[in-house]
């Protein structure tokens, strides 16, 4: 469905701390908080936008759950640090914030990045969260990650704006 697809502008910041720095992602949604929450802590929904796989429930304070990265070996123990539903939700390097904004939600996302992967990670989660919209509207595109959005003209388009935008290098990397 991806033919149909055509992602939108850049839209993500960064705060630089280093070679760490923090992609910061805001999003206005048609939906409300309460419909938005499971899309982000239910494993079955997390796995129809995320760049990740979860295992275990996320949505409960303390818990280790296991991320699988798309494309990666291995799942990593990740712990849940905050889940106060429908509001705010933590675990690893990720944050999320939704808060009620015009009978939708504004969803906040903070993830740690290492600069060198800053202008794809920022494609690929702008590109997840086009995503989750529409999945939470009943029109799903289908999950758009790892190799399979980096071989998608609207990543690549996005790689070099977020590069651009954030004035770094867009990393080498092979279809």
């Amino acid at each position: 469905m991806t033919e149909k697809y055509t992602p939108g502008p850049p839209d993500a910041q960064v705060q630089r701390n280093g070679d760490k720095w923090t992609l910061i992602l805001v999003r206005q949604l048609r939906h409300s908080p309460e419909k938005v929450w499971p899309a982000l802590t239910d494993p079955r929904q997390v796995r129809e936008w995320a760049p990740f796989d979860v295992e275990g429930n996320l949505d409960e304070v303390g818990a280790t759950v296991k991320l699988t990265w798309v494309g990666a070996p291995a799942p990593i123990d990740t712990k849940v640090k905050q889940a106060d539903a429908p509001r705010l939700l933590e675990y690893g390097d990720i944050r999320w914030q939704l808060e009620p904004r015009d009978g939708g939600t504004r969803l906040t996302l903070w993830t740690q990045i290492d600069r060198r992967f800053v202008s794809m990670g920022a494609a690929g989660w702008h590109i997840a969260l086009d995503v989750l919209d529409h999945l939470l509207a009943g029109t799903p595109l289908g999950r758009i990650v790892g190799g399979d959005a980096m071989k998608f003209e609207g990543w690549q388009r996005l790689n070099a704006e977020y590069a651009q935008h954030f004035g770094v290098e867009p990393p080498k990397w092979t279809k």
